[in-house]
């Protein structure tokens, strides 16, 4: 029995579920200790505390012991310390004859790197950053115990790490050139876009193009403002980035062009009018400009976008970005409406539209056929609105935990399945990012990590050079700290120079091999045929969904599972009732027992619910 225990001073209980459900999954019993254990642990020394921990370990015939504390490391090394002192005091170790053969830590990279200074590399310590493969073998597990899918994602994303630490050890990075951009007429102007661009740039064979989201926060407002412009000059005089995607505040989403009052900015870069965004604009040409959707008054803001910045391309949410999320004072329902209008605007001023949807769903348990299909419903809402470009945004990585095969499947997946809806008048562009809780905060390997989710975005289409098209660069310090235009420049160069050594290595067959990729093969058509089955019930229930109010009853009628929603929940509670988990190494709806259901199946039971929706008439709350 392998027992997980934690003071009860700390929270974080993910990673402690997560090497749970892999230990069981490799056939061994696993306890973790409950509030009693975890309040024992906060003062150990005490004898009664310690006789409460090795009655447990007594009774539930525990061999072997992780301890986790993921907070201040000092503290950390103070208190797994006094355990493991007391542990071998009482006669519980092997060593002295008791019941424990193995003790492990779990905590923050510093807390690792003291307990493996101290105890001279005896105590395994995991630091969050390891794959599965990984914390299972440093468990001491088999390779014959670890499931099939576990030693082929060893096999794949391990092969990428190996690939990205080698890449940054060797400096490789700092040696690439920056490609030009211009050369088109439009170029820099009022009258450049992404899709002229675009097709500069392909046709030179100068893509991708990289996209990164920067914003400084300063309390001080006006001071915030100009840091940011000192950047945008910094971004625009390295000439690494071609599209600026302005990272503005809580309060400028909910609250442009209306009073701030004393209510907190969240973050980000203040920007109040029209004439400062105009000037963020003049100072970042030739980079293309984009920014945040409003959470009120969506429409209007967008406008404001276009006048102001020439926008590069709109995101939004439908969804997302209101009550539901805390981000806006819109419902889920004026939410809809208010960006089905936009896309009016949107496809009236012939920009594209990325809908920033799908990784939302992931964010709050979703299964990856809600991702493939989020995707599908708001690319065909768009396109039958008159949208002729689509910006496909891919967040993989998302949960940290999932397989790269199974992000490749998905990925796949999903562009297989909106590029169904691609004609002379409606074109998909896939721009591919690292997830957002994927990088350590250990920089180095934070770098590597980045040249190693850049490999994974090229493997999406491995035929193809000219994809992907775009790319978001998510900087390496995102687990660490803000990105500061020097970190954002050489995210850019890591992200290049990876590119380019990995097509040369997949030339030479060091790539992907053919066992994953068939596997990868059948994850991906499974999963399109799950989401076709899905949509194929909504399209019999609701003939044409793509309209505010049947957009709202889809995902009211738990087509699109939720299972970590919190706020929202008993109008949602549909799609909150379903379970997921990550099964293979993606997300799966499964039933009571832990077992899948099958897409079909789940969503005749959403259609149950569909005669219990009642449309909200009236907002729920503002802001």
């Amino acid at each position: 029995m392998v027992g997980l225990v934690r003071p009860v001073v700390d929270a974080h209980t993910l990673g402690i579920s997560c090497i749970a459900k892999l230990l069981r999954d490799c056939g061994y019993e696993v306890i973790i200790g409950e509030r009693t254990i975890a309040e024992a642990l906060n003062a150990i020394s005490q004898i009664e505390n310690i006789c409460i921990l090795r009655r447990w370990i007594d009774a539930n015939r525990v061999t072997r012991l992780g301890f986790s504390h993921r907070l201040d490391p000092h503290q950390a090394q103070q208190l797994f310390g006094r355990f493991r002192w007391l542990l071998a005091n009482h006669g519980l170790l092997a060593e002295a004859g008791g019941p424990i053969r193995g003790v492990y830590f779990a905590g923050l990279p510093e807390a690792c790197r003291r307990i493996q200074a101290e105890y001279h590399g005896a105590v395994p310590v995991f630091s969050g950053d390891e794959t599965p493969f990984a914390a299972l073998s440093k468990l001491g597990v088999p390779a014959a115990r670890i499931p099939h899918a576990i030693r082929v994602q060893s096999a794949y994303d391990d092969l990428r790490l190996t690939f990205g630490r080698q890449l940054i050890a060797e400096g490789r990075h700092w040696g690439t050139s920056t490609p030009e951009r211009s050369g088109y007429p439009e170029y820099g102007t009022a009258r450049d876009d992404i899709v002229k661009r675009l097709d500069h740039c392909k046709a030179h064979n100068r893509l991708p193009l990289m996209r990164a989201h920067v914003g400084p926060y300063l309390p001080q407002r006006t001071k915030a403002l100009e840091l940011f412009q000192d950047w945008v000059r910094q971004l625009r005089q390295a000439g690494e980035l071609d599209v600026l995607s302005i990272g503005t505040s809580q309060l400028t989403q909910s609250h442009f062009g209306r009073p701030w009052d004393d209510r907190p900015n969240g973050g980000g870069v203040p920007i109040a009018t029209e004439a400062e965004y105009r000037r963020i604009w003049d100072e970042a040409r030739p980079m293309l400009v984009r920014t945040y959707a409003g959470t009120r008054n969506v429409p209007e803001l967008a406008r404001i976008h276009e006048r102001s910045l020439n926008i590069a391309w709109h995101a939004l949410s439908f969804w997302w970005f209101c009550l539901i999320d805390g981000r806006g004072p819109n419902t889920v329902l004026e939410n809809l409406r208010e960006h089905l209008a936009t896309l009016d605007f949107i496809a009236a001023s012939g920009k594209p539209f990325e809908p920033n949807i799908p990784h939302h769903f992931s964010f709050r348990g979703g299964d990856d056929v809600t991702y493939v299909l989020s995707a599908y419903l708001a690319a065909r809402t768009a396109k039958l609105r008159g949208v002729k470009t689509l910006i496909l945004q891919n967040m993989l990585n998302t949960p940290k935990y999932t397989l790269g095969i199974a992000d490749l499947a998905k990925s796949r997946a999903m562009l297989r399945l909106v590029r169904t809806l691609e004609d002379s008048d409606f074109r998909v562009i896939l721009q591919p990012r690292a997830g957002l809780d994927y990088f350590s905060s250990d920089l180095d390997e934070a770098r590597a990590q980045l040249a190693a989710v850049t490999a994974l975005m090229d493997d999406i289409e491995p035929d193809d050079p000219n994809s992907p098209p775009i790319i978001h660069v998510v900087s390496y310090s995102e687990a660490s700290h803000l990105a500061n235009p020097p970190i954002v420049n050489e995210s850019i160069r890591i992200v290049r120079a990876a590119l380019h050594a990995y097509r040369h290595q997949r030339q030479r067959g060091q790539g992907l091999d053919r066992g994953t990729s068939a596997e990868v093969a059948e994850r991906t058509e499974a999963l399109y045929r799950d989401a076709e089955a899905v949509l194929q019930v909504i399209h019999r229930e609701f003939p044409d969904p793509y309209n505010a109010e049947d957009l709202y009853r889809v995902f009211a009628a738990g087509f699109l599972p939720v299972p970590y929603l919190w706020e929202c929940r008993d109008e949602f509670a549909a799609a909150t009732l379903w379970k997921t988990d990550i099964k293979g190494g993606g997300v799966k709806v499964v039933d009571e027992q832990g077992e899948p259901v099958l897409a079909a199946k789940r969503a005749e039971e959403a259609v149950t619910n569909v005669p219990n929706i009642q449309l909200p008439d009236k907002p729920l709350a503002h802001f």
